[in-house]
């Protein structure tokens, strides 16, 4: 392993699998993976903007490494994470010839990511699959924790599986190629991270585009593998903590219709409601709450719910989530940063209460 990668053990009681982050690594992801999964008959599942910047180098890495690579593309964009791309990637896998012995390589976002680890979980009752993430969000997150699937349209990420990858492998050098509004919505993830986990971060963010961003994804992947360690299938509690700010934030990005507000932007979104219930609910210092405000406006992120989504909409596409417990809502708080807590004190008036106040 070269001296440049920081490798990140995720640890599970059946498994584990390892994070390797560097810059550059992505061209020697074949020799990697064939460390951890034979080589075989595989696709790469990526999306149209992505495949032709980065899919011939890794497809060459692959072939490389005794693997027989073929490459599958998808619509770039939220859409994508639906049923019909899952049926329609799984025929074009048993058209190759992909059976159980196979395997899958996720290139892309979290979107992608989402995607190919569910079609991975489900092929011939599941196949081993490897993430390569290309943005902030994937490579501080979303590729990390096992949790696969698509999005019905009555809610995000309702339909899916746990199905941990054999390898994540986050090239660094990537993130500055990346346009400005989706290198930005991948912070509100850290900024997440940062506020249930490691408060001293926050002053490392908004980063340096242009430097190596290694050690700041390391440091939030390492985050992400401790939790889901210590509650793989979310059964503990813990785990949730990582809901911090998406409760809402799903409900906004069901509502404007994917794609409209990326990801990040509702977690931002949510963000600020979280932290306006913990000041009001859990003891959070105004000033804490005010410091985190400012770096979500740093990375340039929105702070506000745009008007024209109805509040009764939200509230709906809110009972919707996973998050909810017998119709109880399971709300993330934070007492003081770098730390967080799961409270069912939150009522559905103290959501339309804060949903009301950041539409305004």
């Amino acid at each position: 392993m070269p001296s440049s990668v920081i490798t990140v053990p995720v640890p599970l009681k059946d498994s584990h699998y390892d994070i390797l982050i560097g810059y550059g690594i992505l061209s020697q992801a074949g020799e990697l993976a064939a460390k951890v999964v034979k080589p075989c008959r595989c696709v790469l599942i990526s999306d149209e903007i992505v495949a032709p910047l980065h899919a011939p180098g890794i497809l060459e890495s692959l072939r490389s490494a005794g693997f027989e690579p073929h490459l599958l593309t998808i619509p770039t964009g939220e859409a994508s994470k639906s049923m019909a791309f899952v049926s329609d990637l799984c025929d074009r896998m048993i058209q190759l010839g992909l059976d159980r012995k196979g395997a899958v390589f996720a290139l892309g976002g979290g979107v992608v990511g989402d995607l190919a680890g569910f079609v991975a979980s489900i092929h011939y009752r599941g196949i081993p699959v490897v993430q390569l993430p290309t943005t902030v969000v994937a490579q501080v997150d979303s590729s990390i924790g096992g949790k696969t699937g698509v999005n019905s349209p009555l809610g995000k990420n309702l339909i899916g599986t746990f199905h941990q990858p054999s390898l994540v492998i986050a090239d660094t050098a990537i993130l500055s190629t990346l346009p400005e509004r989706i290198f930005q919505e991948g912070l509100a993830e850290a900024i997440k991270h940062a506020v249930i986990a490691d408060e001293p971060m926050l002053a490392l963010l908004p980063p340096e585009r242009s430097g190596n961003l290694s050690s700041l994804i390391a440091r939030n992947a390492a985050i992400k593998a401790r939790i889901v360690g210590e509650d793989e299938f979310e059964t503990k509690g813990t785990r949730a903590l990582l809901n911090f700010g998406h409760t809402i934030g799903h409900a906004i990005e069901a509502v404007a219709g994917y794609g409209k507000l990326s990801h990040g932007e509702c977690v931002a979104i949510g963000m600020i409601a979280a932290l306006d219930l913990s000041v009001r609910m859990a003891g959070l210092p105004q000033d804490q709450a005010d410091r985190v405000k400012k770096v979500i406006m740093a990375c340039g992120l929105p702070t506000s719910i745009p008007t024209d989504l109805p509040t009764d909409s939200i509230l709906t596409a809110l009972g919707r989530d996973k998050k909810f417990d017998a119709g109880a809502i399971r709300f993330v708080l934070t007492p003081k940063l770098g730390s967080a807590l799961v409270s069912d004190k939150v009522t559905l008036d103290d959501v339309t209460d804060i949903i009301k106040r950041l539409q305004a």
